[in-house]
């Protein structure tokens, strides 16, 4: 056990002056555990980002058993595995990671520089701000759970929705069986302007669900 703190010990100290090396002695880091198949104890190294925890790397003292069976049974060591994108992402100050898969030239050409050792921050790609959208909808009569919306929401805003939160809930006073909710949703744009249709995403979603057979406002 002695020898396993030690080994610990040792892959903190290397994994923190790698991070500080790349990032700054100023660098706020915390270790947490976690599980990992072939290492024990296994660790998450997170560092503070935009006020925000961000996971950079998994590591861990290796297993005993696959050291032997690499044939240095006599010997003990870690294991560590990067986050390329992750690290990127607080070298550069690239605030989505789903930038890494744009084909966007205004986001490539950032990244394209002649030395390699210029430091390069990155630049907002849209003029606009997020759109905060609310929509409220009576629910069909059975069939439907609160995922079904978030699906649907997904599913037509695709990436560009950042976050769907439900604000209201209401059943009518005199039927108890129809029951409409409120519901809020962020969207962003990360990698282009706006496209118009999406201007109308509350709409969209509106055609997806029924009207109850009996509207409400008919009861007295």
């Amino acid at each position: 056990m002695e020898a396993v703190k030690l080994v610990e010990f040792d892959l903190k100290q290397a994994l923190t002056r790698l991070m500080r090396h790349l990032f700054g002695e100023d660098l706020e880091i915390r270790w947490v555990d976690c599980y990992f198949p072939f290492t024990h104890p296994s660790f998450e190294m997170e560092v503070r980002f935009q006020g925000d925890w961000l996971e950079v790397l998994g590591c861990g003292v290796m297993e005993q058993e696959l050291v032997c069976s690499a044939g240095a049974g006599n010997k003990m060591g870690w294991a560590f595995g990067l986050g390329l994108e992750r690290l990127a992402m607080v070298l550069f100050g690239i605030p989505d990671i789903r930038l890494f898969w744009s084909e966007d030239e205004r986001f490539l050409k950032q990244f394209r520089l002649s030395d390699i050792y210029q430091p390069v921050t990155f630049q907002p790609l849209s003029k606009y701000p997020p759109l905060f959208n609310d929509i409220s909808f009576w629910l069909p009569a059975e069939g439907y759970t609160e995922n079904d919306f978030y699906d649907l929401v997904r599913n037509i805003g695709g990436d560009l929705v950042e976050k769907v939160t439900l604000v209201d809930e209401f059943t009518h006073p005199k039927t108890h069986n129809q029951t409409t909710l409120g519901s809020n949703f962020t969207v962003g744009r990360v990698c282009q302007a706006l496209q118009t249709h999406y201007l109308f995403l509350p709409s969209s979603i509106h055609k997806h669900f029924h009207k109850p057979q009996n509207d409400p406002r008919d009861f007295p």
